[in-house]
């Protein structure tokens, strides 16, 4: 009883309590301060898209492969190329500029000139202010005027001069068959492949045509292909002559061509004249010829082969001082000095290579 009258009468207020208290959350709720809501977390950034794995010939070109010996070897010689090029334009820019009025005049009388005799005509040429320096200086090597009287020459023949090269028999030879006689020389076409040797063998001697009228203007040239000598010379010629060449026909496997060719053009008993770098006598030639020089033994069996018959031979142009062991050859030597300036004192010390000069007669 006592418990139940306590209950009732603390119950009324117990309830007034907790509606005041509601009255009061409310009040706070609409009047006091705004509570903003929290900032959202920042996304996390996107992934970057896959990149597509790339293709095997991407990654094949991508990777530059080491070049090979043969590559290194072409992009050497394509270099070498172009460094004689070179010095080619400077040298024809310097000779150009080297002929004056008066050389021009020295060769045009030279050219009209008629001479008693062959070595008349070489011995006028070999004194001539035209001649290049560099050719001039070669002579107490080199021996013209004994070759040529070697051979036979007379400056009324029908000559064919097999690859002149810079010039330096050509000069000499020119004038003395002008007035008559002829000189017929090859070359390879100088319009032919840039990046060929050839072609730029064939400019050299465009340029040293060009450069006198007065001298070689009567001079014919046969252009040929490398790959298959043909002259069209059939009977015509007097005297054949070839001047340090044999290798270059060695190596490039066209000697029998070319034997056959001017066995061809010669007329009957015509003569064919060589000079040759000399190797030793037990040299293997297909070897020896990648380094200019030739068995003579073998050189003489190979002519004769031919149809020719040796006549004689002669040490004109035999030099005991050249060891031919060289690492380059021939090339190592006056007036190539393939090194430069390494060894070179010694290489002008031994002076131009040990040569053969023989004498054929055609059967």
């Amino acid at each position: 009883m006592d418990i139940q009258r306590s209950m009732s009468r603390t119950w009324p207020m117990n309830r007034t309590s907790v509606m005041q208290a509601l009255a009061v959350s409310l009040l706070l709720t609409h009047c006091g301060p705004k509570v903003e809501p929290a900032e959202p977390e920042a996304a996390p950034p996107e992934p970057e898209p896959a990149q597509p794995a790339p293709e095997p010939a991407a990654v094949a070109a991508e990777e530059k492969a080491e070049p090979t010996p043969e590559e290194l070897e072409r992009q050497a010689a394509l270099q070498k190329l172009k460094e004689d090029r070179a010095r080619l334009k400077e040298d024809h820019t310097a000779e150009v500029a080297r002929w004056t009025p008066e050389l021009h005049a020295e060769a045009k009388t030279l050219a009209e000139k008629s001479y008693a005799s062959g070595r008349a005509a070489i011995d006028a040429a070999l004194k001539a202010k035209y001649r290049k320096p560099a050719n001039a200086a070669r002579d107490k090597d080199r021996h013209p005027l004994e070759t040529l009287e070697f051979f036979g020459f007379q400056p009324t023949q029908t000559v064919l001069e097999y690859g002149p090269g810079e010039g330096y028999y050509t000069e000499l030879l020119a004038p003395a068959l002008a007035k008559k006689g002829q000189l017929i020389i090859t070359n390879t076409d100088p319009n032919g492949p840039p990046e060929a040797r050839s072609t730029y063998y064939a400019e050299r001697v465009q340029l040293l045509l060009e450069r006198s009228p007065e001298l070689f203007g009567k001079v014919k040239t046969v252009i040929f292909d490398p790959s298959e000598p043909k002259l069209g010379l059939e009977g015509s010629v007097d005297l054949a002559l070839l001047m340090r060449s044999l290798h270059g026909m060695v190596n490039a496997g066209s000697l029998d061509a070319w034997l056959k060719e001017i066995h061809t053009a010669l007329k009957p008993k015509g003569v064919l004249g060589v000079e040759q770098h000399r190797s030793n006598p037990d040299a293997n030639p297909e070897e020896s010829a990648k380094l200019g020089y030739l068995p003579e033994a073998w050189v003489i069996q190979k002519i004769e082969a031919a149809g020719f018959t040796l006549q004689k031979k002669s040490e004109i142009n035999a030099n005991p001082k050249d060891t031919k062991d060289h690492p380059k050859g021939v090339w190592n030597l006056p007036p190539s000095l393939a090194d430069g300036d390494q060894d070179r004192e010694k290489y002008v010390g031994i002076g131009e290579s040990d040569r053969m000069t023989l004498k054929f007669i055609k059967k």
